[in-house]
């Protein structure tokens, strides 16, 4: 089944390999790390030095986001986001099977590559994350995905305004954290917050997200989730198809910062109950 986004003559995406900024913390099998908007590589260090000692744990910088450029011709379709996972891994030189974790956009990107990669997939960790062809906007999301006013919005965005909005997210983020991820929202970021926002219309995301679902209900998968995320409500924790979810009533949209040390401990047990070879190895 093709992509949901996919449409007759589309144009391959343009290769990012060997463009593409890659952290990387420990060894061992490789779980793979998906940011999110407006965020970097930098929110998976801390949980990735707790986790060191048991996996490879590798974080990329998605397109457009500090230093990975966002070519032209890379139309943030769900394809797209597919093939640039598979420059990550071509880049990072892994070829056989993956724990995927996905926040917020790291979403799509991820569970998009899962869907055309299901025998790579040996396990999903979900956070705070969209992929249901239900979900409706928030409030800022409807302002970018407007032609000029989202433009308006970002020429606006100052570093108090930012700071305001984090923390209405997750009221437990650190001042450091905020002043870095602020630091990386450059005039080009800006600019392809805005394209990625207007590329990505969940409803079409309906015959993806079926088959995704069902590789979820067949690989160990796991969902972490802050309750006080006011742009995804807690509700669409449980809607993902595993028993293994567990919630935080105390944190917000950036779990993995707000509770690093909680997240790495869930991260850490899964890994251990669900050994590697239980997986299905690449074919081909």
């Amino acid at each position: 089944m093709a992509l949901a986004s996919a449409r007759a003559g589309t144009r391959p995406a343009p290769s990012l390999r060997g463009q593409i900024r890659i952290e990387e913390q420990g060894s061992g099998e490789p779980v793979l790390f998906i940011h999110g908007n407006p965020d970097s590589s930098a929110m998976w260090r801390p949980v990735m030095a707790l986790l060191s000692d048991r996996a490879r744990c590798i974080a990329p910088n998605l397109p457009g986001f500090n230093g990975t450029p966002a070519p032209e011709g890379f139309d943030f379709s769900l394809d797209h986001m597919a093939s640039y996972v598979d420059d990550v891994l071509d880049q990072a030189g892994v070829d056989g099977p993956v724990t995927v974790v996905v926040h917020d956009f790291g979403g799509p990107y991820g569970l998009a590559w899962a869907h055309q990669n299901p025998e790579r997939v040996a396990r999903i960790v979900v956070q705070n994350t969209i992929f249901f062809s239900d979900y409706r906007w928030h409030a800022w999301a409807r302002v970018w995905r407007t032609p000029l006013l989202g433009e308006l919005s970002m020429l606006a965005m100052n570093r108090w305004m930012f700071g305001r909005e984090m923390r209405r997210g997750s009221p437990g983020l650190t001042d450091e954290h905020i002043a870095q991820t602020y630091a990386n929202l450059t005039p080009s970021t800006r600019k392809t917050v805005l394209k990625l926002y207007r590329a990505t219309t969940p409803s079409t995301m309906g015959d993806v997200e079926k088959v995704v679902f069902q590789l979820m209900a067949e690989r160990p998968t796991l969902v972490l989730w802050g309750e006080k995320d006011p742009y995804i409500a807690a509700h669409f924790a449980h809607r993902f198809p595993t028993p293994r979810v567990r919630t935080f009533p105390d944190a917000g949209h950036w779990l993995a910062i707000e509770k690093p040390q909680a997240y790495a401990q869930e991260l850490r047990r899964f890994l251990d109950e669900t050994p590697l070879e239980t997986a299905p190895a690449r074919q081909g």
